[in-house]
Parts: structure tokens; sequence; C-alpha cells
């Protein structure tokens, strides 16, 4: 009777937990500015925690071992860029032969029209025209927009490291603040599950990392093998754009099977492409995460394509990035904490519920 009663009182507290969810996402989403770079750099600073602390027990004082480490990520991060740009400039050098292509493509889709539907060629330039010209109105707009997104990226780059290097160096004072934030939570509790998430994060990610450099070897060479240009740059970008979940594959194939289209004109290679990703997914899913990452998160599927899709209305693309590991995070909060029995039941799934009967 009296865990019951616990039971009811949980699922009562946590009901009232709404309205803030609710208070949460309006503040989150008319501060996206201000938040977005802050959890960038909160969940790189997770990253490097465990660095910066192996650095400091060698004799490194904090400011030298945070430099480092974050040198050290700025290193890698520069590694790929040059990676990428260099399959870039020479898919570029490409470019001359395959506007070529795609020139008499259209001229073949002009005549299909002209010659199935009767719709004549002047009528057809009309059109373009017209698109043209409502393209063009509108060309200030985007131009508008790429620059004022270029800006607000570069700051990013600049800021993000800033916040993570200052949220490292001050890390002992933001835990008493989280201490006077929780009142009602032990002080030795409140840093072991601060240091249990971080040790997970940091855990999950260095996974991750294995997953991605896996996943777009085996692209690469599922490209290769059909005889795909830029093989490598289109296996890695497919296997990098699987950071945003579900919507990263789709636009990561794109490009891949509208290359082998416009350079084979058959519909054969396309439909081989889509077959290498859906095979390297199916084994990514199935083996190479669950062995590459050996603390994986047990989350509701329906409740992690929820959180994405309201990632994506609160901060776009880095909501859907960012809310998925926060997710994961709280579920691993909820896990840990009796009085958040329900939030745990919710995003978990029905094996950790078995797992907790067994126990």
């Amino acid at each position: 009777m009296r865990r019951q009663n616990i039971e009811t009182g949980s699922g009562l507290s946590s009901l009232r937990m709404v309205p803030l969810v609710v208070y949460a996402g309006v503040i989150l989403y008319f501060g996206r500015d201000l938040f977005i770079p802050i959890s960038f750099a909160l969940l790189i600073s997770f990253i490097l925690y465990p660095i910066c602390r192996w650095l400091e027990l060698k004799g490194f004082s904090r400011m030298w071992a945070i430099a480092v480490s974050l040198s050290l990520l700025v290193m890698v991060g520069v590694l790929l860029a040059a990676l990428l740009a260099s399959q870039f400039i020479s898919f570029f050098d490409e470019w001359p032969l395959l506007q070529a292509k795609v020139d008499r493509s259209i001229d073949e889709v002009s005549k299909t029209l002209a010659d199935v539907f009767a719709i004549s060629k002047d009528q057809q330039e009309h059109w373009l025209a017209r698109i043209a010209e409502q393209s063009g109105s509108n060309l200030l707009a985007v131009l508008r927009n790429a620059i004022s997104v270029s800006a607000f990226s570069t700051v990013l780059l600049v800021l993000i490291p800033v916040y993570a290097a200052l949220l490292l160096y001050y890390r002992h004072y933001w835990i008493k603040v989280l201490g006077r934030i929780f009142p009602h939570e032990r002080s030795e509790s409140l840093r072991a599950m601060i240091a249990l998430s971080i040790g997970t994060y940091y855990n999950f990610v260095k996974g991750m990392v294995v997953v991605y450099v896996i996943v777009g070897t085996l692209n690469s060479i599922g490209l290769l093998l059909l005889g795909i240009p830029h093989a490598i740059l289109f296996g890695f970008m497919a296997s990098i754009l699987t950071v945003v979940p579900y919507v990263g594959i789709i636009a990561g194939s794109l490009l891949p099977m509208a290359m082998a289209w416009i350079t084979y004109d058959s519909i054969w290679y396309p439909i081989g492409i889509a077959g290498v990703f859906t095979f390297v997914q199916y084994l990514e899913a199935n083996v190479i995460f669950p062995v590459a990452v050996s603390s994986r998160l047990n989350v509701n599927t329906l409740v992690m394509l929820v959180v994405i899709f309201a990632g994506g209305i609160l901060w776009g693309v880095a909501g859907m990035i960012l809310f998925v590991p926060f997710l994961g995070i709280a579920k691993l909060v909820a896990d840990h904490n009796p009085k958040w029995k329900t939030v745990s039941m919710l995003l978990g799934t029905e094996d950790d519920e078995r797992k907790r009967t067994k126990v």
C-alpha cells in the first residue's frame, strides 16, 4: 500500500512538470541564439573533461590542460575539413563535364515534354522565365539570410570554444551553483550524478566516432565497387550527416544518387546506392552501434522522434542534433532518481521495465 502511494505521488509530481516543460519550451525558443552555443559548449566540455582531468593529474595546470585538449579537438576538426575540402575540390574540377551532361539531360526532358505532353518549347521557356523572374525577386532576401547565417556561424565558431573553456575552468564553481539550485540533493549525490552523466556521454561520443568512421568506410567501399565518382566524399558525408537522426542519411544519399544518374544515365546505379546505404545502416543499427557503443542508452523510439521534431521546431537543425544527447542525459538522471520514476518509464523502453522487475 505504501509503495502504491509512493508511485502515485511520483506520478502526480511528474504531471506537475508539464507546465514547467511548456514554459521551458517558450524560453528555449526565444532564447535559442543564446542557448545553442552554450549547449554545444556544454557537450564539448563533457567530451574534453576526462582529457583535461588526465592532463591535470600528469602535472599540467588547469589552463594548459584546457588549452591542449581544445587544440587537439580543433586539429581533428581541421583535418576532417581539409579531407572533405580536397574531395570537394576534385569534385568541382569535373563540374564542366557534369554541366554538359546536365544540359543534355535537360534537353532530353524538354523533348519528352514536347513529344509526349504536347508542351511546346516556347511554353517551356516562358515557364522557365517566370520561375527565374520570381527567383530573382527573392535572390536579395536569400543572400541576406545567407550572409546573416554565415556571420552567426562564424561567431559561434569563436564563442563555443570560449564557452567550453570557461565551463571547464570554473567547473567546481558551477557544481556549487547547481548545489544551491537543487538544495534537497546531497552534495555527494549531485557530484556523482554529474560525473556519471559526463562519463556516460564521453564514452558514448567515443563510440559514436568509431561508428562514423566504420560507416563512412563501408559507404565508400560500396560506392567504389559501384564505380561512383568521389566515393570517399559521398561515403563520409553520408556518415557525418547521420548525426541528424533519420533525416541525415536521406539527405546524404541524394547527391551520390543524382551523380550516379547523371554519370551513367541508368536507374540501376541510384538503386544500387540506395541498397548500399540501406545495408550499411542495417549493419550500423544491429551490429556496429551495439559493439562500438558499450553504454547505449535505451530511449523510447516514439519519444526520440518527438524530441527530434521538437528540437527542429525550437532550434532548427541544431536542435535536432542537441536534443538527442540531452534526452539521453535526462534518461540517465531519471533512472537514478526514485522521484523521477514516471519520467524514467516515459523515456525508457519495455526492456528497462523488465530489468527493474527482475531486480
